[in-house]
């Protein structure tokens, strides 16, 4: 009777082995589905984010030009009105509009620097499920 009851409680040991460990695998892979739609999420932000900065990219492509060119037209009568030779209020007025284009590029260059668009929170989370695992493993 004793050996009856040995193997009786061998196999249920053996069920609920194999039942944690099933659970186990079902709670990483459920763990892991829901990483891939955080992932989805985030990616899907970080889209958004680089759409913004094209169209700044777009927006002061098209609305600076007419604006500009009516600013150093009226910076360049203004130069010469002062006495400045025609070619050196043009120049003038060509240096600043470089610098102010150059002030927008580095606006839309900063808003796609790789490390703003790196999803964060995702793989912060997948650390911490990697340690997880690792602690069910043991």
């Amino acid at each position: 009777m004793s050996i009856q009851n040995d193997i009786k409680t061998g196999q249920n040991d053996f069920r609920t082995i194999s039942t944690l460990l099933g659970d186990a695998l079902s709670q990483f892979a459920k763990l892991f589905q829901n990483e891939v739609e955080l992932a989805k999420a985030e990616l899907g932000e970080k889209a958004q984010q680089v759409g913004g900065a094209i169209g700044f990219f777009a927006a002061g492509a098209i609305l600076v030009i007419p604006a500009l060119v009516m600013v150093l037209l009226a910076l360049s009568a203004a130069l010469m009105a002062a006495g400045w030779s025609q070619p050196l209020s043009y120049l003038t007025s060509a240096i600043v509009a470089a610098v102010i284009a150059g002030v927008l590029f580095a606006i839309g260059i900063n808003r796609l620097d790789p490390r703003n668009l790196a999803p964060r929170e995702t793989m912060r989370q997948l650390e911490k499920d990697k340690d997880t695992v690792k602690g069910m493993v043991r």
